[in-house]
């Protein structure tokens, strides 16, 4: 058992890994409307949806400390925003089915809505940049946009991972019963 929880562990470090590498190397030149989808915020809030508030916290933690690594002039400010944006998706677990793909794109959506108001309050507003309409109309609905088509894409990837991690749980479960 102790196994499994290893691989699962394994295999979670890197989804998150490489999704920053891709946000990080690769997206920047696949910007729309200079924009780019935020590949850490997908995958905190599907791991909170389908494993909980304590899988979707711990996956935002790591994915808000790599972005505070890289970016952050505070460090642990973006890790605070994705472990909660992480905790609040895990409260939907339990209303979570794999085959509906609505509640995944609507806690997504809100998740990154969230993300951009965040971003602009506490990195905008209070510097006295008061252009809200604006950043909301050429950042935050455009990455919300340009993040929901990349869910579309990327969403069945991350399912399929945790239905195959899940089905070996199971199985390695069974053999102690």
């Amino acid at each position: 058992m102790r196994r499994i929880k290893t691989r699962r562990f394994l295999i979670t470090a890197a989804i998150t890994i490489l999704c920053y590498l891709l946000q990080c190397t690769l997206f920047p030149y696949l910007t729309l409307a200079s924009v780019k989808p935020n590949l850490l915020l997908i995958i905190t809030a599907s791991y909170g949806f389908m494993r909980g508030a304590k899988d979707g916290m711990l996956v935002g933690f790591f994915s808000g400390l790599l972005v505070d690594i890289q970016f952050g002039e505070l460090l642990g400010f973006y890790a605070l925003i994705y472990l909660l944006i992480g905790y609040f998706n895990g409260l939907f677990h339990q209303m979570y089915y794999d085959e509906d793909i609505k509640l995944p794109l609507v806690l997504i959506a809100g998740s990154e809505l969230s993300y951009g108001l965040i971003i602009y309050f506490f990195l905008f507003m209070l510097r006295s940049e008061f252009h809200f309409l604006h950043y909301l109309s050429h950042i935050i609905i455009p990455e919300l946009i340009y993040t929901i088509v990349v869910t579309l894409g990327l969403y069945p990837l991350i399912l399929f991972i945790n239905h195959r991690l899940e089905a070996e749980e199971k199985r390695s479960a069974s053999k102690f019963v």
